[in-house]
């Protein structure tokens, strides 16, 4: 059955939309053109067009007028982002610049063939437009910010224009768990690390192999890092140290893995040299690693595996800056620093340590540092840095952004609360999320906004098992048109 006729179908259809236009971080024009056609077509039909503007940060904003009788109310802006996380199984072979998503239903929940979803924050999105082009939604004065790159650094959000939004309140749509309206995130800052080396030629007699750590779930680095998924980063470095110790003579070629700073590490490779003779030994010594990792591992990591398979010879890093290198990931944190004292099961501080680049001369290490609270923020940082300064490597942070401070006297939170429970039946859980949610920044920009944020329930988020809950979408939407039929209600 196409996505188009499950409910509400005005969403799918925009979600399918999404899923259609390739949109990677850094790469949302298209899609940027497409919605502009949609809403064209839109304002051709209607008495209320929308306006459409594209600030300096390359975000889109979109204005509707209030529907009748409603102009006096607060002025809502409704906030997604537009790019998507690109991320894909091993074999599946799909363009993230060219290729549409391959979307299905499997029972209850929509999810992709071999790569991300794009759920995230593609339902929301959708949830905007579908808001926008439909004029039977009551609602007062109303603003779409659709944000870019928010994946990769959220420059969109860093570099709104604080002249072009009118409102007050703001709905940001980016979370993952229906029943639950969050009001506080976690910032972030992004730690990295490099070596610059000499390659060495291989010795002549030397064989190589390039071994594969696979299988793992991933996910996002946020909000699964409490979960105790596995690390291939880590796994790899431990597996070739645990080569190193059997093997004294052997070299490292080159070891890559994970791909983006907010995704925990799915899969890793390493190419090394061993001296003839060693095969069989080692064969077995890859057999023994796997039945370990999976003995600890198990049940959450079902399909973890390690392949090895001959390579050809490769120049080898300088050994004893292997070493410098492989003692730094091997100390390095990756995980849960702290968790919340206040909201129970909320990560509070945590790094994820992401990848890891072997490639023409350069070894570089990236991580992601978050916290709730932006001092212990900058203390994980250090202790992060302090790893691999110890191992001499050049280390710096970019990229920093504000957490969103919980307020539980917040109006609007007071308000919703309320109505959740009259539209839903159900008791709203409030929480904090262990994610950078563009809310953190956006409220040091707009100190005066009152801010929330809900979605639907989406699993797997980051990651190729990512899907999200077809009846979640459904309680979602009514719960936001809900939201914004109170909201026109009251008065400024």
């Amino acid at each position: 059955m196409p996505l188009s006729h499950l409910q509400p179908n005005a969403l799918w259809q925009f979600f399918q939309l999404l899923c259609d236009t390739p949109r990677p971080s850094q790469y949302e024009q298209l899609l940027k053109q497409r919605i502009r056609d949609e809403i064209l077509g839109f304002n051709n039909a209607t008495e209320r067009p929308i306006e459409v503007s594209e600030d300096q940060a390359g975000n889109l904003i979109l204005r509707k007028a209030a529907s009748p009788g409603c102009a006096s109310a607060r002025g809502v802006i409704l906030q997604s982002h537009l790019d998507m996380v690109t991320q894909q199984n091993a074999g599946t072979g799909h363009d993230f610049l060219t290729d549409p998503i391959d979307a299905y239903i499997d029972g209850d929940w929509v999810t992709a063939k071999g790569t991300t979803l794009g759920a995230d924050n593609g339902i929301g999105v959708a949830a905007i437009l579908a808001v926008l082009c439909n004029d039977g939604v009551r609602h007062g004065p109303l603003e779409a910010v659709l944000t870019v790159n928010e994946e990769c650094g959220m420059s969109g959000a860093k570099g709104i224009d604080q002249s072009a939004i009118s409102g007050s309140l703001l709905l940001n749509l980016d979370t993952e768990e229906e029943g639950e309206l969050y009001i506080g995130c976690a910032g972030g800052i992004d730690v990295t690390a490099d070596w610059e080396y000499l390659a060495e030629p291989p010795d002549t007699g030397m064989q190589f192999h390039r071994i594969m750590v696979k299988g793992l779930r991933g996910g996002h680095s946020g909000i699964d890092i409490h979960k105790g998924y596995g690390n291939a980063v880590k796994l790899i470095n431990r597996l070739v140290r645990m080569i190193f110790e059997k093997y004294s003579d052997c070299r490292v070629a080159c070891l890559d893995g994970g791909t983006m700073r907010n995704a925990i590490p799915r899969e890793a490779v390493a190419v090394i040299g061993l001296q003839p003779g060693h095969h069989e030994h080692f064969q077995q010594l890859i057999a023994e690693a796997q039945t370990t990792f999976q003995h600890e591992l198990s049940p959450i990591e079902p399909n973890l595996s390690i392949s090895v398979e001959e390579a050809t010879p490769e120049p080898l890093i300088p050994a004893q800056l292997w070493r410098q290198v492989s003692l730094a990931l091997q100390v390095c944190p990756s995980g849960v620093f702290r968790m919340n004292p206040e909201f129970q099961g909320v990560t509070e501080t945590s790094n994820n340590l992401a990848s890891v680049r072997v490639a023409q001369g350069v070894i570089e290490v990236q991580c992601l540092t978050r916290s709730l609270i932006d001092t212990r923020q900058q203390d994980a940082a250090d202790t992060v840095k302090a790893c691999f300064e110890l191992a001499e490597a050049r280390v710096s942070t970019a990229g920093w952004y504000p957490g969103w401070k919980p307020d539980k006297n917040s109006k609007l939170l007071a308000e919703l609360s309320q109505l959740h429970k009259k539209t839903t039946g159900k008791e709203a859980k409030i929480h904090v999320i262990h994610a950078g949610l563009e809310c953190g920044i956006l409220g040091s920009r707009y100190p005066d906004w009152d801010m929330i944020s809900f979605g639907p329930t989406i699993r797997g988020a980051h990651s190729p098992d990512e899907a999200v809950n077809i009846p979640s979408v459904l309680t979602f939407w009514n719960f936001l048109l809900a939201s914004l039929s109170h909201l026109a209600a009251t008065t400024t």
